[in-house]
């Protein structure tokens, strides 16, 4: 083992039975529990901001998260002789969420609504008003891009000798780019409308940011969850992990993009996708302005956004050929994820 996180782990109140390389840092076995340690390259501000908000999603019994462990000293960074820094918080080796699984999909929504809950009920401090905390909102986010996407077209319009992956995403654009204004139109009326108030969001929730711990002890790690009890979920022991991008925002593009990521998997499965909105909203329930959000995250290309700026921003001499074919499935799926759109529209 390095001798740098050698040096790290000393720095803490615990005993260490054994350390194994993980995917991001030192998987640690210690008489707390599992711990990983990560060199640490964030700014202090951000590092205390995190640490104040799992501290208290931890204290709420009601999930299990990645919150920071203190040195014995009762700093949140140990430092090593060359002055790497470290941080050391809990972590689970459990598996990641299968979302092609319904009703593990289902449940894993419930407890996205749990951590909303937890998270809206975290009073905003005067101190977070960071540029990694106040971000773009949706519609600025969907403008942006727009502008994007119209370059990216006007460059493919000029070629002369254009590839295979230039015609799709020509041939597409009309389509894609009516819903992207669309999108930032109603983004944008909404907005003006109902003022969105910012809360606590996860900022990247996909499926490898839930873990699924096999064997925990949950009545020593989470606590029985009376809204787990009322709603019907069943206990699985879900942890919520890796923080980093979390900011103050609107809660309803943490819903969608994990949400979103299910639904291209099943195809835009229609009945899948009321399931897993209900299953939020008989937790944590949606209001009309929540609902009208979601509609228009939803409604926006962001898939074929992504497609573009790859292409944007790589080598335009060699295209790989898997960017082609993601192009053309989501071609494919248009008439399932319109139908999608209607049915929540």
């Amino acid at each position: 083992m390095n001798e740098r996180y050698m040096e790290a782990l000393g720095q803490y109140d615990l005993t260490v039975d054994s350390v194994r390389k993980g995917r991001s840092g030192w998987i640690c076995e210690t008489s707390q529990g599992t711990m990983l340690l990560q060199e640490y390259r964030g700014t202090m501000k951000r590092l205390e901001f995190e640490t104040q908000v799992l501290g208290q999603v931890r204290e709420s019994g009601l999930l299990q998260v990645d919150d920071y462990i203190k040195t014995s000293q009762g700093e949140l960074i140990s430092l090593s002789e060359d002055g790497t820094r470290h941080t050391l918080k809990h972590w689970y080796t459990g598996r990641e969420c299968n979302i092609r699984d319904y009703r593990e999909a289902r449940q894993i929504i419930g407890k996205i609504a749990i951590l909303h809950q937890i998270l809206k009920e975290i009073p905003a401090r005067e101190e977070w008003s960071l540029g990694s905390i106040m971000v773009e909102t949706a519609r600025q986010v969907m403008e942006r891009h727009n502008q994007e996407l119209k370059r990216a077209r006007n460059f493919m319009k000029n070629k002369r000798r254009k590839t295979d992956f230039e015609r799709c995403a020509l041939s597409n654009f009309s389509v894609f780019f009516q819903q992207a204004q669309e999108a930032a139109c109603g983004m944008a009326q909404l907005e003006q409308q109902s003022a969105m108030v910012p809360c606590l969001c996860h900022g990247d929730l996909d499926q490898h940011h839930v873990l699924i711990p096999g064997g925990m002890a949950r009545a020593q790690d989470l606590a029985s969850s009376a809204a787990d009890v009322k709603s019907g979920i069943e206990e699985t022991g879900v942890a919520v992990i890796e923080y980093h991008k979390m900011h103050m925002g609107d809660q309803m593009t943490d819903l969608y993009h994990f949400v979103r990521k299910i639904m291209e998997k099943h195809e835009w499965d229609q009945n899948l996708g009321l399931e897993l909105l209900t299953a939020y909203d008989r937790v944590n329930p949606l209001s009309d302005r929540d609902r009208e959000s979601l509609y228009y995250l939803f409604l926006y290309p962001e898939k074929y956004w992504k497609q573009i700026n790859f292409y944007m921003n790589a080598n335009k001499a060699w295209i790989p050929a898997r960017n082609l074919e993601k192009l053309k499935s989501l071609e494919g799926q248009v008439q399932q994820r319109n139908r999608f759109l209607a049915i929540i529209k």
